[in-house]
């Protein structure tokens, strides 16, 4: 008994957990009936245990419309349900595969800015190495007033230079906070890479490659696979307990038939009718009378 609550517990369970996974699932194709499809789910799930457990215990003796049309509406509604299954995990796939691809995206936008940010910064050094070029130059061949014409020029260079100084200040703090932010996204990336990275293996192991097209393949096969064995287990778990239970209930009933036992016929004594004893002869007469 203890075995048949085992697989009883185990096929509702497994059946609780295909409804709420295929409930999920179909609220994902439907969003907009999500307490309809909640109600739905639910009855039919429960409708499709009951219906595999009639068709099992009534199949000889139901009438052939009733039960081939249980069994069909059973293979349906598990279909349905592994539909569900099959939605739920795909959406769970598409979410993550969309968080890596926004991922991507921002890093490269980043790492754009930051190219932006760096050219900035490298054309206005070479605007200030231009003004100190200018006024090397004066210090080389201004002979006449010397090193002083040279400081002139730099002094009048000194609000540009400032402009300019200031350009790079503020350009090398936007390239801080972009390097900060693409570090943040690249960690993030780096993990979801990881949380994906055992689907590549499949897929390198399936198509010896693990290209874009081909993980999604793999995934897709990995999802089949897992809604073949779902819903179909957990109807064929409750077909084995209520088969177990048939199995001791008849058990239980042949003890309880006990087995009448024969009355033991003594040969020895002779019935006869008293209107035939007139024909018995002589000898068995006396013998019969004078017997104990």
């Amino acid at each position: 008994m203890i075995f048949i609550a085992i697989l009883f517990l185990s096929a509702f369970l497994l059946s609780g957990v295909a409804a709420f996974y295929s409930i999920v699932g179909l609220i994902s194709i439907f969003p907009a009936a999500e307490i309809p499809i909640v109600i739905m789910g639910i009855s039919l799930e429960i409708c499709k245990l009951v219906a595999a457990s009639w068709c099992y215990r009534n199949w000889k003796n139901a009438p052939v419309v009733m039960k081939y049309y249980f069994a069909t509406a059973v293979l349906v509604l598990s279909f349905i349900t592994s539909m569900g299954i099959f939605g739920f995990l795909s959406k769970a796939h598409i979410e993550q595969t969309t968080i890596a691809g926004d991922n991507s995206l921002q890093i490269g936008l980043l790492e754009k800015k930051i190219q932006r940010e760096t050219k900035i910064i490298k054309d206005v050094d070479l605007v200030i190495s231009q003004l100190d070029q200018t006024v090397q130059t004066l210090m080389d061949f201004d002979r006449v007033r010397g090193p002083e014409g040279a400081i002139a020029v730099r002094e009048s260079q000194k609000k540009e230079r400032d402009n300019l100084n200031t350009i790079i200040d503020k350009a090398q703090d936007k390239v801080s906070g972009y390097q900060q932010e693409n570090l943040i996204l690249s960690k993030q990336q780096i993990k979801i890479e990881a949380e994906v990275g055992p689907i590549k293996y499949i897929a390198e192991f399936l198509y010896g490659e693990a290209d874009r097209k081909l993980v999604e393949k793999a995934v897709r096969a990995v999802i089949i696979i897992i809604v073949l064995v779902f819903d179909p287990l957990a109807i064929i778990l409750l077909i084995a307990a209520n088969r177990e239970m048939k199995i001791v209930s008849v058990s239980n009933k042949r003890r309880k038939t006990r087995s009448i036992p024969k009355q033991s016929i003594d040969k020895s004594k002779v019935s006869i009718d008293k209107n035939d004893i007139s024909v018995l002869p002589k000898e068995i007469i006396d013998r019969f009378f004078n017997s104990k």
